[in-house]
């Protein structure tokens, strides 16, 4: 039996793949710990896993004794850690308590999963200080960059999974791979074998939807009236759709919606233009453009009447003007969906703000995707039972782990590693000291 705790637990993703992990090997498990602070995860945990976690980490004294730990811990800054005492000090993080379990328990290995942004945050450093500092308590590690579309889930999601056998550095035959940058160039690939060469199936977006769904997760009569003028009653023209305001390329801006008032053609293509162009390098180099001048606009858009079409814009708000320099007010954040999936391809990556605004086509209709959607997404098995709450479980499985990857992650380590052997030494240990 390996013996494991589960902290920062969340809705139990991790535990879930670690479980699954044991069962492919014919090795039993038992959690002895599990720890998260979000009220409402821990009633979806408790849901799934009969067992109240401990509610914060640093309140955790004595735990008994464990081979394994799971974390995906909170991307903390050490900026000001490393400001203050030099990197390789992580005292005022989260992460710290890891440390502080790592160092009082000497598990035999463990599993730390976060996002990909941990390995380039501040140049680098944190991620070397993280690493610096396991292996000062005397790990060998090792870590992935995944992306779960290649583990038989249809999202691009790419995640660092950092793995640590204590005394060695751990043996693992899984690859770093960081998939298919987007959706687009997922359909390109599929007939690629490198792709999915772990020879997981191929799962897309249409095989994860529910067949029936309920008539709230249907649009607005009005909203769906507005993509229907936009896209010409062909609601298919809605797949890899992004509603945004200030990006173009496949993408539905709400003057083309007409959410604040009707554009006509001319104004359309002012607003496109202006979106297209302001991103150019002769006019800045912010990210999302910067505001430009009449002078300016006119060298792309030189239209006799420019100025009726930038005063009609204004007065119906799709456009503002600072100090004589015009930029389009953003308004993505107000659509009932953001972007709709492709069918035929894999889902954007799940967060926590915007899973409940990630839309469909089905059955003719333009809906959001549901709570068990997000979990399919994510790689949940559907006798996950969900939170009866919408808002927390789009929440929950935007911040959640995806499950496969987990399993594969870990199958792979302990069948390579000999965790088994390992923690069967240590009830023999315990089963003499106790006969003594």
């Amino acid at each position: 039996m390996i013996r494991f705790i589960d902290l920062f637990a969340g809705i139990g993703g991790m535990r879930l793949g670690f479980q699954q992990a044991c069962h492919i090997l014919g090795i039993e498990s038992k959690c002895v710990l599990s720890s998260e602070i979000d009220k409402r995860a821990i009633e979806t945990y408790k849901f799934n896993f009969d067992e109240q976690p401990t509610v914060d980490i640093r309140e955790i004294a004595l735990i008994p004794e464990f081979d394994f730990m799971l974390a995906g811990f909170p991307c903390q800054s050490f900026s000001y850690a490393g400001k203050q005492k030099g990197f390789g000090d992580t005292r005022g993080t989260l992460f710290f308590e890891i440390e502080r379990l790592l160092r009082n328990y000497k598990p035999q290995g463990f599993l730390l999963e976060n996002v990909r942004g941990l390995t380039t945050h501040d140049r680098g450093r944190t991620f070397q200080t993280i690493i610096n500092s396991l292996e000062q308590l005397g790990y060998g590690i090792h870590y992935l960059l995944l992306n779960s579309s290649n583990f038989g889930v249809p999202q691009n999601r790419v995640r660092i999974y950092i793995l640590g056998l204590l005394g060695k550095k751990p043996t693992i035959t899984l690859s770093s791979d960081r998939g298919a940058t987007d959706s687009h160039t997922f359909k390109k690939q599929l007939n690629q074998l490198s792709l999915f060469e772990n020879n997981y199936s191929i799962v897309k977006v249409k095989h994860i939807l529910e067949k029936k769904v309920a008539e709230n997760y249907y649009l607005s009569q009005e909203f769906e009236q507005q993509l229907f003028d936009a896209v010409g009653g062909q609601f298919e023209k809605l797949h890899g759709v992004r509603l945004i305001d200030f990006r173009g390329g496949n993408s539905i801006h709400s003057w083309d919606l007409g959410i604040k008032g009707k554009c006509t053609k001319d104004e359309r293509d002012f607003m496109d233009a202006l979106i297209s162009h302001r991103r150019h390098k002769e006019f800045g180099d912010r990210q999302d453009g910067k505001s430009l001048t009449i002078a300016q606009i006119k060298t792309f858009f030189n239209h006799e009447n420019i100025e009726n079409i930038i005063r009609s814009l204004i007065n119906k708000k799709y456009l503002k003007e600072v100090n004589g320099r015009y930029n389009p007010v953003s308004g993505n954040m107000s659509f009932e969906v953001f972007k709709f999936l492709d069918p035929e391809s894999i889902s954007i990556t799940l967060t926590s703000s915007d899973a409940n605004k990630l839309g469909v086509i089905q059955n003719g209709r333009p809906r959001r995707i549901t709570p068990r959607e997000c979990a399919r997404l994510q790689g949940f098995p559907d006798s996950y039972i969900i939170h009866p709450n919408d808002d927390a479980a789009y929440k929950q499985f935007g911040n959640a782990v995806s499950v496969p990857v987990i399993t594969a992650v870990l199958t792979d380590f302990i069948k390579h590693n000999s965790l088994e052997r390992i923690s069967f030494g240590f009830e023999k240990k315990q089963a003499l000291s106790a006969s003594t």
